[in-house]
């Protein structure tokens, strides 16, 4: 109960917890056995606000893998160049990328990945204030001390993608709307979509975007939004859930969707956020 006294006692290989008319008898596990992470290997150390470090990941955590078994993919790159931070998530059908600029530069690049459950805990632990994080970067492990609290995170032995050849570097057709417009539509449309078929067509005309949504039951959804586009006819296919990931985790009020053909990515971005982007591979339907 509540203000209740707790009296704790070990003896040997037994723990015994007391309180008023209660009583527990425990095994306990000797404590020489539990992983010792307190030395790291020629750490590289580097502070950054704790807010700003949570958004990098709340921007780019939703796009890791799910037991892949591709396992570098079943967590986030953590790039560390001159002054710059980049996290990077993706599970091979879409990537997000997010950048924040660092005040003390490190000296070398490295990368690092982090497993799903590190990102998942430390993403709890972050705050939204501007407290310094105090990263140190080891060979196997990362340890973020955060005031009273100290993480320490085993890390994915293993390559990571090259992303910048995932980025769409040139795009001839361009779409600006409203961010908060566009994700309504695409949540209403995707109402009658399911887990196995998730496919959403967009089709293109001036200043026009069309979203159409089928499923197995013969049932549709169209949605039609105003957007800024004055390229010609076109049509393409992507996931809607993909769509409305990357929408929901963009802040700004407008976004602009970069396309090239049917066959390649699309990109997108806040419209006056550089620094963070999202790529969707599209479907066949």
């Amino acid at each position: 109960p509540d203000g209740a006294q707790i009296e704790l006692n070990i003896d040997g290989e037994k723990a015994t917890i007391r309180s008023g008319r209660s009583r527990y008898t425990l095994a306990t596990l000797p404590a020489n056995e539990f992983p010792n992470m307190d030395s790291l290997e020629a750490p590289v150390e580097f502070s950054l606000p704790q807010q700003a470090l949570k958004r990098v990941i709340e921007k780019t955590q939703f796009c890791m893998a799910i037991q892949d078994v591709r396992y570098y993919l079943n967590g986030l790159l953590l790039e560390m160049s001159q002054d710059k931070l980049t996290a990077v998530a993706t599970d091979g059908h879409r990537l997000a990328l997010s950048q924040i600029k660092m005040s003390s530069p490190v000296k070398e690049t490295r990368q690092v990945i982090l497993p799903r459950k590190g990102v998942t805990e430390l993403s709890k632990l972050l705050g939204d204030s501007e407290d310094m994080a105090q990263l140190q970067l080891g060979t196997s492990h990362l340890r973020i001390k955060l005031g009273d609290v100290t993480f320490t995170s085993k890390l994915i032995d293993g390559k990571f993608p090259d992303y910048n050849q995932v980025v769409p570097a040139t795009t001839d057709k361009l779409i600006s709307g409203n961010r908060v417009g566009l994700l309504q539509a695409f949540s209403r449309a995707s109402v009658l979509s399911n887990e196995k078929y998730r496919g959403m067509r967009l089709n293109l005309e001036a200043n026009l975007l069309r979203a159409t949504l089928h499923n197995p039951e013969q049932e549709e959804a169209e949605e039609e939004i105003e957007v800024n586009y004055n390229g010609g006819e076109f049509e393409i296919g992507f996931n809607v859930s993909y769509f409305i990931d990357a929408l929901s985790a963009i802040s700004e009020e407008r976004v602009r969707i970069q396309l090239t053909d049917s066959n390649h990515s699309c990109l997108i971005q806040g419209d006056n956020d550089e620094s963070s982007k999202y790529v969707i591979m599209p479907m066949r339907l």
